[in-house]
């Protein structure tokens, strides 16, 4: 188990509680800090393999240390906690490659089922922001969906919640390539871009119309 962790907030209680919480799970919590800058130096000294960054953080917030660190290809994988469900900052967290965005008020209870879907390399992001998003979005289907095969359909729904492909292919009893290739086709026909968290976050955004 004993993943490494740099967890950084500027509320010393939400500080102290996550980090014991996790330390109490066998996590190994290599430092933690209270600022932005603090933070990063921390990621780039101690190359943890996650970092739990609030988003509101003096000096840099958690998505300018995303930045960052993706602009600096650290191998670090970002969860953000935050109260925010603006849809603005959660594009952003997108662009910046981050793994996981978990509300503040759910941290404790999501944060152990986050960090393994992001060990697996799946995103993880909280319900409740979908679930905002969408209803304040109060979008129709996305026309693209009529794109999609039968087969493609199912595969995206799985994604949706966050099926990793091995299981994927064990539950549509097919093989992990062919699920591959059916990922590369939906991610073509969908027209989003390469990267590795693209097609599950898009996923989880639409699974109200899947």
């Amino acid at each position: 188990m004993n993943t490494s962790i740099v967890i950084a907030d500027d509320h010393p209680l939400m500080l102290r509680g996550l980090a014991d919480f996790l330390t109490s799970k066998g996590f190994n919590i290599l430092g933690s800090a209270q600022d932005g800058n603090t933070a990063y130096s921390l990621i780039v000294k101690l190359k943890p393999e996650i970092a739990i960054l609030d988003i509101r953080m003096p000096h840099k917030t958690g998505l300018e240390i995303a930045e960052a660190c993706k602009k600096n290809g650290l191998p670090t994988k970002i969860i953000l906690i935050t109260f925010d469900k603006e849809e603005e900052l959660y594009d952003q967290a997108k662009a910046n490659n981050v793994y996981g965005y978990i509300l503040k008020e759910f941290a404790i209870e999501e944060i152990e089922t986050c960090i393994k879907h992001v060990l697996n390399g799946t995103p993880y992001f909280s319900e409740e922001i979908a679930d905002y998003l969408d209803s304040s979005n109060q979008q129709k289907k996305p026309e693209v969906l009529n794109s999609l095969t039968k087969s493609e359909l199912k595969i995206v729904k799985l994604i949706s919640v966050n099926k990793t492909s091995q299981e994927i292919a064990n539950e549509l009893s097919i093989s992990i390539r062919t699920v591959d290739k059916h990922r590369s086709n939906i991610v073509h026909k969908l027209n989003l871009d390469n990267k590795p968290t693209s097609l599950s976050i898009w996923a989880n955004l639409n699974k109200a119309y899947l």
